[in-house]
């Protein structure tokens, strides 16, 4: 088998923090692997690691929380990407409003949406779970943060 490793070493996505709240619940983690899957109708797909806290609450939730995060939102990153739900508040620490079915909007993303969850894909180590945009805010400019800019970051869990 050819070694494909090289090749996942390239890629750089952006980062995106994804939210969810279910049973009186909510947590959110950093996560590397997301993207929009179909442009009519508009979907996008959000990998939750099964390691993380996240994915248990996003397993009863009915909608998802995605945010991207400005070049300058590094606290953002090590809050989301640093820290565990099982020992953290993280939501103490970052102003937030409630959104639609009471989903979970981090104020100060440059972007947001909250999608409807579709479906769930197991794909190995981390579940796909498939978006219906239903709202979306932000708007605030400049380059992102991308995978890259979280290798400095200890991760709240380990690697799966």
């Amino acid at each position: 088998m050819t070694d494909v490793k090289g090749f996942f070493r390239r890629l750089d996505p952006d980062l995106c923090v994804v939210t969810a709240a279910a049973g009186g619940e909510q947590a959110g983690c950093l996560v590397g692997f997301a993207s929009q899957c179909s442009m009519r109708p508009p979907r996008f797909t959000v990998w939750l690691s099964k390691a993380n806290r996240t994915y248990e609450v996003a397993r009863a939730a009915r909608c998802l929380a995605v945010h991207l995060l400005a070049a300058d939102q590094r606290a953002l990153l090590e809050i989301f990407g640093g820290e565990t739900g099982d020992e953290v508040d993280k939501f103490a620490r970052v102003p937030w409003h409630e959104g639609p079915e009471g989903a979970v909007v981090l104020r100060d993303a440059a972007a947001w949406f909250v999608g409807t969850v579709l479906s769930r894909t197991d794909g190995g180590d981390h579940v796909g779970f498939v978006l219906d945009p239903v709202r979306g805010g932000g708007g605030r400019g400049g380059p992102l943060l991308r995978l890259s800019d979280a290798k400095p970051v200890e991760p709240g869990h380990p690697v799966a």
